[in-house]
């Protein structure tokens, strides 16, 4: 009995695994976005900005695919950025999108009046090299001069 359970064990075990993989394979959506920067600003607020980097950084539910968590603070300086470590640091208050658009403003001005909710800008997308239409969702972490924010293209 105590085998049988193992083997039953195992199989749920591989299934979970592979419809992990799925899940991370397929093109995520709005809703994808605003769960993942939900659970990061709460990851931020129950371990702090140093623990949840480590965390962003890593492929896994934070980052996978198109996925990352970017974390700003309140003065537009770059606290986490996956794709670009090394621009951790700098002020990215006056970044534009295509159009001309402050995005870093947008999304600060979400955090501060809202709390949170959607940014639509145009971005290039590094897999297709074209400029698209991209939504994003903001999340300002409760009891910190943190956001955090996850974005898709359409």
């Amino acid at each position: 009995m105590g085998a049988l359970l193992r083997i039953l064990a195992t199989g749920f075990l591989i299934l979970g695994i592979s419809g992990a993989a799925v899940a991370q394979d397929k093109k995520p959506s709005m809703d994808d976005a605003k769960a993942i920067t939900i659970k990061a600003a709460d990851v931020l607020a129950a371990k702090g900005l140093d623990e949840a980097a480590k965390v962003f950084n890593a492929d896994g539910e934070f980052k996978f695919g198109e996925i990352y968590v970017n974390v700003i603070d309140m003065d537009g300086i770059w606290r986490v950025y996956p794709p670009k470590p090394a621009g951790v640091g700098q002020n990215v208050s006056q970044v534009k999108d295509a159009d001309g658009v402050l995005i870093v403003q947008e999304i600060l001005k979400v955090a501060k009046e809202k709390g949170e909710g959607w940014v639509e800008y145009r971005w290039k997308n590094p897999a297709s090299e074209k400029i698209e239409p991209k939504v994003t969702y903001v999340k300002k972490v409760p009891n910190q001069d943190l956001v955090a924010y996850v974005g898709i293209y359409k």
